[in-house]
């Protein structure tokens, strides 16, 4: 923090990622600045950093994060120095009818840390009060920089919108996100909880968290073993986590008469539906819901991010073992470029100043 400068890792242009001291940002009215105690690295990432780019630059990603208030600027009397907490990274623009109904993930014209405006790849980041949580006691900064995708797997489960309880729900693609929906499934009641990867780590990994019906899609059609678990009928939910052509098709594929299936994962490539499958999805009466991003309320209300701390404190929700590399700012362009060349098995990866 000397002569008011930060270490960032700053995205200067496609794949060009520099570590670099920048100013410290400042504090307007109404914002808080915080320091990061952990920044996850989200699926999304890797692309923005390595093929898509960001909306422009230069640009520090990272929008999964948490971390301690380090100052609060004028205006600003619900939190303190040194409050523990958690940021909604979507910052609203407060005048869109979505807005107007509370349903910011539909605002039109929002900004977001870590895409539009820098993130959480750095010492500190600057926010208004509204998007900040404070974290409840028993829960670390570790676990609570996972809040977001947590939050995010939440809220695909609600899209659902109807009680998962004694059903079955199938979850294809076994990453993080996947993980946190197999876990909320559980706590939701659901009996019975398929999961699908091609990934043995990624399948070991939910077998130790108790999901002991994780299949290799190498090995097994997951439409078959569906059809097997289900006699015949299908599964109630099925959750397309992981964003490949087939994993739609097995999903679209395995619902049963009248069930859901919840498009979760971003989209890799184009994906072509048989018209034999069209015809079934059709004759079945199956829902297809899109989703995005997660819930939250400026007026406290129990929205997804909330209720992801509450899980998190109570037990309920055990993050901590998906966590596999935490690693320095120092050290995070090595990682990055092992996740996106998967040249070593990952599930969470956590940044830390």
């Amino acid at each position: 923090m000397e002569n008011g400068l930060m270490d960032a890792l700053v995205l200067h242009g496609v794949g060009d990622l520099r570590l670099v001291q920048m100013p410290i940002p400042t504090v307007s009215e109404g914002q808080v600045r915080v320091r990061i105690g952990f920044c996850g690295v989200c699926g999304s990432d890797i692309p923005r950093i390595f093929s898509k780019g960001t909306y422009n630059f230069p640009t520090i990603c990272g929008h999964e994060f948490a971390g301690t208030i380090e100052l609060c600027g004028p205006e600003v009397d619900e939190f303190n120095q040194a409050d523990k907490v958690v940021v909604f990274p979507l910052i609203w623009c407060g005048k869109c009818a979505a807005c107007e109904n509370g349903k910011y993930v539909q605002c039109i014209d929002y900004d977001y840390l870590g895409s539009r405006s820098d993130g959480a790849f750095a010492e500190f980041v600057v926010a208004p009060k509204e998007n900040i949580i404070r974290i409840p006691e028993g829960v670390t900064l570790a676990e609570a920089a996972q809040t977001e995708p947590a939050a995010v797997a939440l809220h695909a489960v609600r899209r659902v919108q109807e009680p998962i309880v004694g059903k079955t729900v199938a979850i294809f693609g076994v990453g993080p996100i996947g993980l946190m929906v197999a876990q909320w499934a559980r706590i939701m009641g659901s009996t019975q909880v398929l999961l699908f990867d091609i990934r043995t780590e990624k399948l070991e990994l939910a077998r130790n968290l108790g999901f002991e019906c994780a299949y290799d899609s190498r090995d097994v059609d997951p439409v078959d073993v569906i059809n097997t678990q289900t006699v015949g009928d299908g599964a109630h939910v099925c959750i397309e986590a992981a964003g490949v052509p087939q994993t739609y098709l097995n999903a679209l594929g395995s619902v049963r008469r009248g069930g859901s299936v919840v498009l979760l994962g971003n989209p890799v490539a184009d994906v072509t539906l048989p018209a034999t499958l069209i015809s079934q999805l059709m004759r079945r009466e199956v829902r297809v819901l899109g989703t995005w991003n997660s819930d939250y309320s400026v007026s406290g209300n129990d929205d997804d991010w909330r209720t992801v701390l509450q899980a998190i404190a109570s037990g309920k929700l055990d993050l901590s073992p998906l966590i596999t590399h935490k690693v320095s700012l120092k050290d995070s362009t090595e990682v990055l470029h092992m996740m996106k060349d998967k040249s070593e098995f990952y599930a969470k990866v956590l940044i830390h100043p």
